[in-house]
């Protein structure tokens, strides 16, 4: 069964759990920068292990953000992600519930019983959910196994789970270590090409006196002179040579900027694009919201780093989604500006929902934002935009926001690049 569009929103009157330190929580998430969506290869193994040792139909490794929780693998069920108010793992990772979080039967508890995938199929009963923790205090998520019919976990299969989520962990961390190994590459390669830039002048001169030396040479006779200076002239254009070589390799330079394929920690404003959709239109679906996304020419095709910049846009795009009513539109602007060896991106997210006031504005760019429920009664977390107006200013940009209360809000997101 394809769940994947077919979770619909539910009207929920208890108040979602959050944790006491919610926000250290989700910038820890954040800093991870993950691509929910290109991870199931990494843990498609450990979610069917976990359903295998639990005796269960599925298994799910789910990661929670301010809106969203994003199965990033999953077995026996295909899922990627439901509003985090509709979601059973927004107990589990709660601090008390450090060992674990278990529902007999979903259908006979006030705070699942209504739920989509309680009342239709695959009709679930059975819950259990391993928190996953990067220390003792901090959940991104959770492991869990679910069955359409009542279970009993021993100690010991529990025990096995805790240790298929630390794992997971395990895996999270690693992913983070080879991001960062890539990032220190291609900074490596960057000063590379910008010593082999510097060196150019240099010879280039050394070349140019040889030039003139040997130009002169004959009438004073200076053979041996000549002969060294030719070596000099010689051991020069070589150098030259290869700074060129090093400064073209693997680019291609059209219309004087540099281009090339995007690596694995990098985005062009088009992959930036279709990941956007992939993620976000099922969501635009359920709440029966047009989602828009534009990448603009002539540079929709430079690379530049991800560099939490799906979660922010993710975020924006989301609460956009969320303060929208059925049949309105959430546009996605995605726009880069070269100037001289600066790229500057240039992000807008257009919604006709209900508009913020100028004071909302304003506490929204102080940092100070609370939560409100959305139009269709979904509940809010106080913490996306809160999130988004750091992350900006962390990576030295701007934020800029207009709006007029029933007119719609444009987000504008300025980041400049080196």
């Amino acid at each position: 069964m394809d769940q994947e569009n077919s979770i619909l929103p539910v009207s929920v009157d208890l108040d979602p759990p959050i944790p006491s330190n919610e926000m250290e929580r989700i910038m820890a998430l954040v800093d991870f920068d993950l691509d929910y969506m290109d991870l199931n290869k990494s843990f498609a193994d450990l979610t069917k292990l976990a359903a295998k040792v639990a005796g269960t139909s599925i298994s799910l490794i789910n990661l929670i953000d301010s809106f969203t929780q994003w199965s990033v693998s999953s077995y026996g069920i295909d899922i990627r992600q439901m509003p985090r108010e509709e979601s059973v793992c927004q107990y589990t990772i709660m601090e008390e519930n450090s060992d674990g979080f278990e529902v007999e039967d979903l259908s006979k508890d006030e705070r699942f019983k209504d739920r989509p995938f309680v009342t239709n199929a695959p009709h679930l009963k059975y819950y259990f959910g391993i928190p996953l923790k990067v220390n003792d205090d901090l959940a991104l998520g959770a492991l869990c196994v679910l069955h359409d019919d009542y279970k009993s976990l021993s100690a010991e299969k529990k025990e096995m789970l805790e240790i298929i989520a630390g794992e997971v962990v395990n895996r999270i961390k690693i992913h983070q270590a080879v991001a960062n190994l890539k990032r220190t590459v291609q900074e490596t390669n960057s000063i590379k090409n910008r010593v082999a830039h510097d060196i150019r002048g240099p010879i280039g001169g050394i070349i140019g006196l040889a030039e003139i030396i040997q130009m002169q040479g004959d009438s004073n006779k200076l053979e041996e002179v000549l002969d060294f200076i030719a070596l000099i002239q010689k051991s020069g254009k070589s150098v030259l040579e290869l700074a060129d070589e090093i400064l073209s390799h693997n680019f291609d330079l059209t219309g004087g900027v540099m281009k090339r394929a995007p690596k694995d920690h990098e985005f062009t404003l088009s992959t930036l694009k279709f990941k956007l959709e992939d993620m976000f239109n099922p969501q635009a679906i359920t709440k029966q919201v047009k989602l828009e996304l534009t990448a603009t020419a002539p540079f929709a095709e430079i690379p530049f780093p991800k560099n939490k910049i799906l979660q922010i846009l993710g975020n924006l795009i989301s609460n956009s989604i969320k303060f929208t009513p059925s049949g309105g539109i959430v546009e996605v602007l995605l726009d880069m500006e070269v100037l001289d060896q600066q790229k500057i991106l240039q992000f807008k997210v257009r919604d006709s929902g209900v508009g913020i006031s100028p004071e909302k504005i304003a506490e929204i760019l102080r940092g100070g934002t609370t939560s409100s429920k959305g139009t269709s009664g979904e509940k809010g977390y106080g913490f996306g935009l809160n999130l988004v107006n750091h992350l900006i200013k962390g990576l030295k940009g701007r934020l800029l926001i207009k709006s007029d209360p029933g007119e719609g809000t444009e987000f504008e997101f300025i980041l400049p690049l080196a």
